[in-house]
């Protein structure tokens, strides 16, 4: 239960808006386990209880005549998942952010994951990185 408590439910209430300091891999990616389980599990719950909204949208499409034409297609959206993931998206970014400052990098790294996959697997490889062990730029080693 208090790995629960350290590594989910404090990142989502008090460390929800904190950017600064530093976070351990074992504190980053028990956070990653536990919203990606909890994701899941709400991705499920919309499923059974059919929390969906459609959305429609216009696909062109080519008649067989050669005319040009838009099919209306509506496209489902899990409400339950999506809540979840707005209600996760700053705390995933700050846990993020103080990963890459308990490597000595910057937070504005984060922003490498805008290039296409190339990115997001540079942000894996220091996301999977050793913490410094000494005190950085961005505060002392975390002893949690």
């Amino acid at each position: 239960m208090n790995i629960l408590k350290n590594y989910l439910l404090e990142p989502l209430t008090s460390k929800y808006f904190q950017f600064s300091g530093r976070a351990p891999r074992r504190e980053f990616w028990y956070f990653v386990l536990f919203t990606l389980i909890l994701s899941i599990l709400f991705a499920t719950l919309g499923q059974v209880l059919g929390l969906f909204h459609m959305i429609p949208m216009n696909i062109p499409n080519v008649s067989e005549t050669g005319e040009m034409t838009n099919i209306v297609q509506n496209i489902p959206l899990n409400l339950a998942q999506v809540g979840f993931g707005l209600a996760t998206f700053i705390p995933s970014l700050a846990i993020s952010v103080r990963r890459l400052h308990d490597i000595g990098k910057s937070g504005w790294w984060y922003l490498i994951v805008l290039i296409p996959f190339i990115g997001a697997l540079v942000l894996l490889a220091f996301f999977v990185m050793g913490s410094e062990q000494d005190e950085n730029q961005y505060g002392e080693f975390p002893t949690n």
